[in-house]
């Protein structure tokens, strides 16, 4: 499973003119499942993200996580992350999960997120989506978890 990871001041996800998730001062999650992915590795990524302490303390330092600054998840499923970019200049797709498996993966992920955090937003698998998002820091961090 891919993850990319954004220390956001506020980020929102559209559906056309709907908005279908926020946060403000949070985490972003776009999350990629491959085709080798169980939920227990769903179920681990969420909880390595909801550790990360990537958020400043007191002495300006990354090392509070997201639930000890109070701070949102958003999070939003994106096959993209598989990209596969070694030959020619059109990505290649194959190494994401395909859409049953995404989809199953997807849900168990923001399933377990919301029982571990109080705050949780979500994107809208498989849709055409437009993310808002404001960088903190910026603060990027990928994540990439297998068995």
């Amino acid at each position: 499973m891919i993850g990319l990871v954004q220390r956001v001041a506020s980020a929102r996800v559209r559906v056309g003119e709907r908005v279908i998730g926020a946060i403000e001062r949070g985490t972003l999650l776009f999350l990629c499942a491959e085709p080798a992915d169980t939920e227990a590795i769903a179920d681990r990524m969420i909880a390595k993200v909801l550790a990360l302490r990537i958020f400043a303390d007191a002495a300006g330092k990354m090392n509070l996580d997201l639930g000890a600054i109070g701070g949102g998840l958003l999070v939003v499923s994106q096959f993209t992350l598989a990209a596969d970019t070694s030959r020619g200049n059109r990505p290649g797709f194959s190494g994401a999960a395909d859409a049953e498996l995404g989809r199953r993966l997807y849900e168990r992920a923001l399933a377990t997120a919301r029982r571990l955090h109080g705050d949780v937003a979500a994107g809208e698998f498989g849709a055409d989506m437009q993310v808002s998002l404001v960088n903190d820091g910026p603060v990027t961090v990928p994540i990439t978890l297998r068995d």
